[in-house]
């Protein structure tokens, strides 16, 4: 081979700590995927670096916005002699020295990770384990601790473990019709043209059913300072989570902001980026009454029929005014099929919607749901189902 021998022993080490620096990024990468990974390198060779993308993607990716990531992944990690203890410069030739790229934040972490590790001699088995350990035992402690109380460390690995959790609701009956062998009506036509080609005989009277489709929802995040921790988070959770859904998003504080072209991206990293380069007033105060009132007057048309569920993200401590509250609470409450309140403050055992503007979104809503660690994300399917099934 051109660009070294794969049965040297050293390929299967390049690729493993090639699939440790993707899982950092947030890549959902296992053991099992690694291996297919090494069988896939030896198999197309290393002559051809594009062979060999292809060969690595084709295992090691599982979802359409990892794409991107794995592509800044394998062009930095098997360019750069100065990564992961060189960990490619005996299998692919050096490439000339290139202008800084801007890469997305979970990449240029991973990478910051894997060349302070080429700097720091005698540490790849204890950096192995460390890395283990994240993936096991640390995740189930943090499955049960609450986002506000954090480590920077810790709440790194918790917004990429937010974007595995699914979030599969319950479709609705719409009102347009399929053929099917059960269903609310008869399909005379169809019977007919089935009596034609039996000379008259009907063996089986066809049906209409109705088809399904998802609900529209209409996100709605609390970015005031009470709330700094929760709504990245959840932003990254739910922009993730929804992906196939029809949605718009908002973030609301002391003014509304339009999210809807943000989460039009695929890519979580990109989404909050955005996201946070279009909200003025983060960490301020909240003042929900006088955001709702501009949905309503700016952005009605985001509520399809009756048919959207709003999921409002707060804790309920607004500074507006109760009688303006309650008013849009109640509008939005007669334009929605649902609103569902995501408390964070629900973390507090005992706790009660005692605040003012608490109190008055507690009689609005049709269920509060508590959403301050990675086990509530995952009981959220479960709980909003049962809600929505209630008529």
């Amino acid at each position: 081979m051109i660009l070294g021998d794969a049965r040297s022993g050293k390929l299967p080490d390049h690729i493993t700590a090639f699939g440790r620096a993707l899982r950092r990024a947030g890549v959902p990468v296992d053991s099992s995927r690694v291996v297919l990974a090494i069988t896939a390198a030896q198999a197309v060779g290393l002559e051809q670096r594009e062979d060999l993308r292809a060969a690595l993607e084709a295992v090691m990716v599982s979802r359409q916005q990892d794409i991107g990531v794995f592509g800044e992944m394998f062009d930095a990690f098997f360019r750069n002699p100065e990564l992961a203890q060189q960990l490619l410069s005996q299998m692919l030739p050096k490439a000339a020295k290139a202008h800084p790229v801007r890469r997305k934040a979970r990449v240029q972490e991973a990478l910051s990770v894997a060349g302070l590790k080429a700097r720091t001699p005698n540490q790849g088995e204890t950096e192995l384990k460390f890395d283990a350990a994240m993936t096991a035992s640390d995740q189930q402690r943090l499955r049960h601790a609450d986002f506000a109380g954090l480590s920077a460390s810790e709440f790194r690995l918790v917004e990429q473990l937010v974007r595995e959790i699914p979030l599969p609701l319950p479709p609705v009956r719409s009102r347009r019709e399929r053929a099917g062998t059960r269903g609310h009506r008869p399909n005379w036509s169809r019977a007919l043209q089935q009596a034609r080609r039996h000379e008259g005989e009907l063996l089986q009277i066809p049906m209409m059913t109705r088809r399904p489709q998802p609900l529209p929802l209409l996100i709605l995040v609390d970015i005031s300072g009470s709330m700094e921790r929760y709504a990245r988070l959840l932003l990254a959770f739910l922009h993730q989570a929804t992906q196939g859904t029809p949605r718009t998003a908002f973030a609301f504080g002391t003014e509304l902001t339009d999210l809807r072209i943000a989460f039009r991206h695929r890519d979580t990293d990109t989404m909050l980026e955005l996201a946070n380069g279009a909200i003025a007033d983060f960490a301020g105060g909240t003042r929900l009454g006088a955001s709702l009132a501009q949905l309503r007057t700016q952005h009605r048309r985001c509520l399809v029929g009756r048919r959207t569920v709003v999921l409002l993200i707060t804790d309920g401590l607004d500074t507006g005014t109760p009688e303006e509250l309650d008013a849009e609470l109640a509008w939005l409450g007669r334009h929605s099929r649902k609103l569902l309140w995501l408390n964070p403050l629900l973390r507090f055992d005992g706790y009660a919607p005692l605040a003012t503007g608490a109190s008055v979104l507690h009689r609005h809503a049709h269920g509060m749901l508590a959403v301050h660690n990675l086990s509530r994300l995952e009981d959220l399917a479960r709980s909003m189902a049962s809600l929505l099934q209630r008529g």
